[in-house]
């Protein structure tokens, strides 16, 4: 049985897929092409073949590119088989969600905090993740600033939001919104794990 050239098949949409991520999460992280080719080893040219799903990369370059990234190799793949072809490029299972790295960052665990995306893709204007904060957790000492707004809902918990000189402890149900230009650092003061639902845009995450 032949396949018509331009037909999509499994593998062609498992490439346009890992393509998509790839691309996301490079410019997420504010890099450019010669950027992530020279921190991972791999030329411009065949990088941009993957990003355009035109090259099948080794298991080895994957691990490449994801520690230039300083993300686990894993954010290329399924964690519990793949998800349906019609529902991938909008919905993110519970089960699915991918954890987050920044640029500089390879985890943010000694800090006390993880994200995880929930939305599809990186790949777009907006970003949807959810952040986890240990008792004591905290973004870093320091406040830091990005482009864009950044909005967020308490799920459980208590944070405190600093934003340039003020601080504001906030409780579950309690919502926040700023410029994202603003200096700012998230912390929990309390005893017990906070979380956090937030969004912003256009996707950043260089912190």
């Amino acid at each position: 049985m032949s396949v018509k050239k331009n037909a999509i098949t499994p593998q062609n949409s498992a490439l346009t897929q890992l393509g998509d991520d790839l691309r996301g999460l490079r410019k997420a992280q504010g890099l450019t092409l010669e950027d992530l080719a020279a921190t991972s080893g791999k030329s411009v040219s065949f990088i941009s073949k993957i990003e355009r799903g035109q090259a099948k990369p080794s298991v080895t370059t994957l691990q490449e590119l994801a520690g230039a990234l300083g993300v686990p190799v894993g954010w290329f793949f399924e964690t519990d088989g793949p998800a349906p072809a019609d529902e991938r490029p909008y919905i993110v299972r519970a089960n699915r969600r991918r954890k987050l790295s920044y640029s500089g960052l390879t985890s943010t665990d000694y800090m006390g905090f993880e994200d995880h995306l929930l939305s599809a893709s990186l790949d777009g204007q907006l970003a949807l993740g959810i952040s986890t904060y240990q008792p004591g957790g905290n973004t870093g000492d320091e406040l830091y600033t990005h482009t864009g707004e950044e909005a967020g809902l308490i799920l459980k918990g208590q944070i405190d939001l600093h934003i340039e000189d003020k601080v504001f402890r906030l409780e579950a149900g309690d919502s926040f919104s700023f410029a994202a230009s603003l200096p700012h650092r998230y912390s929990n003061p309390g005893d017990s794990k906070a979380q956090i639902v937030w969004a912003n845009t256009p996707v950043n995450l260089r912190r």
